[in-house]
């Protein structure tokens, strides 16, 4: 592994990956190299692939499921073209291995009728944290925004009078999502609300702690699964189901599959046409109930 620290340096200086990503592909590769017991001064070159197939077969029997052994297998992939086009191999071992099928899983969002109770019924409080915890929320809903990107949000990057907001996305990655007037009004008011709380704080983060401090990720998970629990009993309540439920809705609701890839910021449509195997699940239940026949 004389090229793993280049590999890690390369991630974080040319592709831009988040530190949570270049860590998961640092403990994956870890893992591959400490099976093959492959030490800091060996060279790659010696990696075949029937050391891969016997490290996946190694994953699959002591429990690991297809989709965490295939994203082990997806670190290995990249980290062997980084060799290829660095002159390191000529030849990528994995081509002969083959990846564990996985089976194809519906993203999990919460229906119209709970949003609106949601955010229609439940109180929020009219304080600081109060006012926070509610755009939070409605943030997630109204943009699609991922967690990192709500949580790196400055005043600066809104623009009420445009009603737009500049979010930088995966390999920063700058986008420019449009805001409906509704939530406008409740992000001044909150601004309003956190100027009282901290004075002079106007160009700062968006989402502040109790103490003044940025927001961070666990935090907003916290408020999010908080209030999603008191709508729905689904097993999963974090930022990324609000993500998933603003998808959902703008497609049943008749919004192009291009809009939505570009407000979720996607790098090809393949990842927003996932969104499409809910929207049919939906038709086929109105089918039943309405047609004579069904």
């Amino acid at each position: 592994m004389r090229h793993f620290g280049d590999f890690i340096k390369y991630l974080q200086s040319i592709r831009h990956y988040s530190p949570h990503t270049i860590r998961s592909y640092q403990q994956d590769l870890e893992q591959f190299f400490g099976y093959c017991s492959f030490g800091d001064d060996e060279d790659e070159k010696t990696i075949d692939h029937r050391q891969i197939r016997s490290w996946i077969m190694e994953l699959m029997e002591t429990g690991h499921t297809a989709r965490t052994t295939s994203r082990k297998i997806s670190s290995l992939k990249t980290y062997f073209r980084y060799l290829l086009k660095e002159g390191v191999v000529t030849v990528n071992p994995l081509n002969k291995v083959l990846t564990p099928k996985l089976e194809k899983r519906l993203p999990v969002f919460v229906n119209e009728r709970q949003m609106d109770h949601l955010l229609d019924d439940i109180e929020f409080g009219d304080d600081f944290s109060g006012f926070r915890n509610r755009v939070i929320i409605e943030t997630f809903y109204s943009t699609g925004a991922r967690l990192s990107e709500l949580i790196n949000l400055k005043v600066t990057d809104v623009d009420e009078k445009q009603r737009t907001m500049r979010v930088l996305g995966k390999r920063n990655k700058e986008r420019i999502i449009p805001l409906n007037p509704a939530y406008c009004d409740l992000l001044d008011s909150y601004f309003k609300a956190r100027d009282d709380e901290f004075p002079g704080d106007r160009n700062g983060w968006v989402f502040l702690t109790d103490k003044g401090n940025k927001a961070y990720p666990r935090m907003v998970y916290r408020i999010v699964n908080r209030f999603l629990s008191m709508v729905t009993t689904s097993d999963k309540k974090s930022p990324h189901v609000l993500r998933h439920t603003f998808a959902t809705h703008m497609l049943n609701q008749g919004a192009d599959l291009n809009a939505i890839k570009e407000l979720l910021g996607h790098a090809n449509l393949s990842a927003t046409e996932v969104y499409t195997h809910n929207t049919f699940e939906k038709l086929k239940s109105v089918y039943k109930q309405a047609h004579p026949r069904a």
